[in-house]
């Protein structure tokens, strides 16, 4: 059975760029569903994005995580690391709707135990077309994942700000003890 490893945080904390140096030392990892639905969105002229249509970004981002981690399970042994997935999609629909939409998620669709959590850096937030919210929302959507992660037996491990290189060695250093 594959480690299924959320990486979370802060967007623009630096995910995506440790994901890419985890990917270019042979490890499989998933791309951020949100960032693939906004760019799908954005091209075929789609509503679901976070900005126009929050609730119908979050189901989409829902379903794809799912769909996401069936494709892992299938992918072998060794830690499989996921930019985000289901547990952010879930948190982001909860807080949009009042659905209980993470109460399923505490005995289903586990993934690895120790998370690990990009924090607010704002020295290298930037915005771009699909990442259009503020930093002060990214640290709010920061702060409740940081809630909501524990709250379903999840242990946080924050990712120090260092260079790519020396997260990568955190993260897999993490793993291995």
């Amino acid at each position: 059975m594959p480690q299924l490893v959320v990486i979370s945080g802060c967007s623009g904390g630096g995910k995506s760029s440790l994901l890419a140096a985890l990917q270019r030392r042979g490890f499989a990892v998933i791309q951020e569903p949100g960032r693939r639905i906004v760019a799908h969105q954005l091209a075929h002229g789609g509503r679901a994005v976070p900005w126009i249509d929050g609730e119908a970004f979050a189901r989409c981002d829902i379903a794809l995580s799912l769909a996401d981690r069936k494709e892992a399970l299938s992918l072998g042994e060794g830690p499989i690391f996921f930019d985000r997935g289901l547990i952010d999609a879930a948190a982001a629909l909860q807080h949009l709707t009042g659905e209980p939409a993470l109460d399923d998620l505490r005995l289903n669709h586990r993934y690895h135990r120790p998370v690990f959590m990009t924090p607010p850096w704002p020295e290298i937030y930037v915005t771009d077309s699909e990442r259009r919210h503020t930093l002060t929302q990214a640290i709010e959507e920061y702060e409740r994942l940081a809630l909501v992660y524990p709250a379903l037996g999840y242990e946080i491990v924050e990712i120090p700000r260092v260079d790519v290189a020396e997260r990568a060695i955190f993260v897999l250093n993490a793993l291995s003890s």
